[in-house]
């Protein structure tokens, strides 16, 4: 046998490890169940979870923070808008202006006036064209005229024995009470609103609860004159004066009314005189139709009215009734009262001829037909 040689030893052993290799090689690729090794399979297992979860943490911090940045800008736009929302509310660029409605800013031009009414009183202030009713002592006075600033209005009469004071109220179109801000009241109604709406709210609720009412106050006052002529009348209706006077029986009518006018404190002139020495008169003291003809012709005494115009009548003033329709005047009265209701105006007349102290012109009227003119005096 032949020794080997040590070289042939070393390189048969580098082959057989070269075919060991190349067999563990090839069993490792076809048999791979068999090939794991549990020690360093389960090393390799739990490096490879650790790595995974190492990723998905990184990638879920990453989608957190992402989610966090986005909220945090959501909000601040939120915050952003909700101040800006509330500066809105709280602040009017431009303030709101408030219609103006009618303001009375004086008094009375007459504090006071005869209960005979008549008498025209004027008041100032803004939007008073606006005013749909004047009432005085709770009676509708007419408007006579009414512009922007200013407004005046016929006083109603009341009965002899209402004297003293009333108030006097304003209502515009609506049936509104109108605020009355004379020297030394307030009122806000017209006024320019602010620009914070708080204080526009506070300004609307103190227009509409406080707004100041009716304070202007008018005195009806007894007059002289007209008592003394409708005292006259009510003195002499059924009892003649005939110590002064010629009676002209059956036809005293205009006769007894111009004695009433003198009482009144009227004087004689050339178209209308009675002289007692004589008891010479003229047509225009004795007859109705020639009464009426004089009084035409002084605007300066006397108003003519007819019927439709009852709301101007008042007491002591020359009523007269055609009771045929001719045109002429057939008996002549004086007013001795006016009252006013929801049902009209009722007239009342006295005089002679037909003798009464408060005959009722309707009542007139319907008994005898015919119609009924007046005379409002000065």
């Amino acid at each position: 046998m032949h020794s080997a040689t040590p070289e042939a030893t070393q390189e048969a052993g580098e082959q057989a490890e070269l075919e060991l290799l190349a067999e563990r090689r090839a069993r490792h690729r076809a048999e791979r169940v068999r090939n794991r090794r549990p020690s360093s399979g389960g090393a390799r297992r739990f490096m490879a979870l650790g790595c995974a979860s190492a990723i998905l943490s990184v990638s879920a911090f990453g989608a957190v923070a992402a989610a966090s940045a986005e909220d945090e800008t959501r909000l601040a736009a939120a915050r952003d808008s909700s101040a800006e929302s509330t500066a809105n509310r709280d602040v009017i660029s431009a303030p709101v202006s408030i219609a103006k409605r009618p303001t009375v800013t004086s008094g009375l031009s007459t504090a006071a006036v005869p209960f005979t009414g008549g008498a025209q009183v004027t008041v100032a202030g803004e939007q008073l064209d606006q005013v749909g009713q004047v009432v005085v002592g709770g009676v509708a006075a007419p408007i006579v005229t009414a512009t922007s600033d200013q407004l005046t209005f016929q006083v109603p009469a009341v009965a002899d024995t209402a004297l003293g004071d009333v108030a006097v109220a304003f209502t515009d179109a609506a049936g509104t009470p109108v605020a009355v801000a004379t020297p030394g009241t307030a009122t806000v109604a017209g006024a320019a609103a602010p620009a914070s709406l708080a204080a526009q709210l506070t300004e609307i609720e103190q227009a509409e609860v406080h707004a100041p009412g009716p304070s202007l106050t008018l005195t009806y006052t007894s007059s002289p004159a007209i008592d003394a002529q409708v005292g006259y009348v009510l003195t002499h209706w059924n009892s003649y004066n005939t110590a002064a006077y010629t009676v002209l029986s059956g036809v005293d009518c205009a006769n007894f009314a111009s004695q009433s006018l003198v009482a009144r404190g009227w004087a004689m002139e050339a178209g209308w005189y009675y002289d007692r020495e004589t008891g010479a008169m003229s047509p225009s003291w004795s007859s109705s139709t020639a009464m009426r003809d004089w009084l035409y012709s002084r605007p300066d005494l006397a108003t003519p009215l007819d019927d439709s115009q009852r709301g101007s009548v008042k007491v002591g003033d020359i009523a007269q009734f055609d009771w045929d329709g001719s045109g002429d005047r057939d008996h002549t009265a004086v007013v001795t009262r006016v009252e006013r209701s929801d049902n009209g105006i009722a007239v009342w007349v006295g005089g002679h001829t037909k003798d009464a102290d408060y005959w009722n012109v309707d009542e007139a009227l319907a008994s005898g037909g015919g119609s009924v003119t007046y005379f409002s005096l000065e």
